[in-house]
């Protein structure tokens, strides 16, 4: 996928400033990518606050986004050289600031694609577990070493990626600091595709594309209700499945596109 990718000329006044980030958009996808290399995008305090502050003020006509990671890696998770000298007071904080931020993106306004690459470790699991979608390309390597360096997850792991992988083989990875590898990744949910090294931008390029070209309630009804409706009792998850559906259905957008297939001039599903 070729996008004429060009820095924000219209951003709101809150992302002029995010020195952290490298934010581009081509249309209707914006890019969001991580560009502290040299600490292999560790997320300090600072770099948090960017990409809360880049998720809560989208620009204007985005309706998908790709979150990737500068240099060789995609994230290395928390930078410890800010976390001996907390009290457990400041920890808790800490944490609700990870979590804040992680919701903006899983519960943000739209669809989020990441580009995986090198160390997804700790955190940075963490933060490409609250994509909605994940390309891992070769390189990728997945570990949570929480447990051998005496902590613990606290950026929404024990939420997000046990509902990816099973509580039991995130249990492995903290306990006794397991490394999982791509083609591992992907046996295993973390990743919705793998790709060789290199190809994953554009992979997930081609996937915002299509989705932002989806109507965007149906968008937004489908990455707000899904993980909402797991977590609910079976009769609970009915119930607001049929309330998702009928407004989903009772939206301009949505007739309008059931009447383009319904006259042909919609393509029909096919084989992939």
């Amino acid at each position: 996928m070729s996008l004429a990718f060009t820095p924000l000329a219209d951003a709101p006044p809150a992302l002029a400033t995010l020195h952290l980030l490298r934010l581009e958009q081509a249309g209707a996808v914006l890019h969001v990518r991580l560009n502290r290399p040299a600490k292999r995008n560790s997320i300090s305090d600072e770099l948090l606050a960017q990409l809360h502050t880049a998720f809560i003020h989208l620009p204007q006509g985005v309706r998908a986004a790709v979150l990737s990671g500068e240099g060789e890696h995609f994230c290395a998770g928390l930078d410890l050289s800010e976390v001996s000298e907390r009290n457990v007071t400041e920890g808790m904080l800490h944490s609700r600031a990870w979590h804040a931020c992680f919701d903006a993106i899983q519960y943000g306004p739209v669809p989020v694609i990441a580009v995986l690459h090198g160390a997804v470790v700790g955190g940075g699991l963490e933060l490409a577990a609250s994509a909605h979608l994940r390309v891992a390309e070769a390189s990728t390597f997945y570990a949570l070493p929480e447990g051998t360096r005496g902590i613990f997850v606290g950026g929404g792991g024990s939420v997000r990626i046990s509902r990816l992988i099973g509580v039991a083989r995130m249990t492995d990875m903290m306990l006794t600091g397991r490394v999982f590898d791509a083609d591992e990744g992907q046996d295993f949910g973390i990743s919705n595709y793998r790709v060789e090294d290199g190809a994953g931008l554009a992979r997930a390029l081609d996937l915002a594309t299509r989705i932002a070209g989806n109507a965007p309630l149906s968008n937004y009804a489908i990455t707000q209700a899904l993980p909402r409706i797991a977590g609910l009792p079976a009769s609970d998850g009915l119930f607001m499945e049929s309330l998702i559906s009928s407004i989903a259905q009772g939206d301009d957008a949505a007739k309008e596109r059931v009447r383009d297939f319904l006259d042909k001039r919609a393509a029909k599903v096919g084989k992939p």
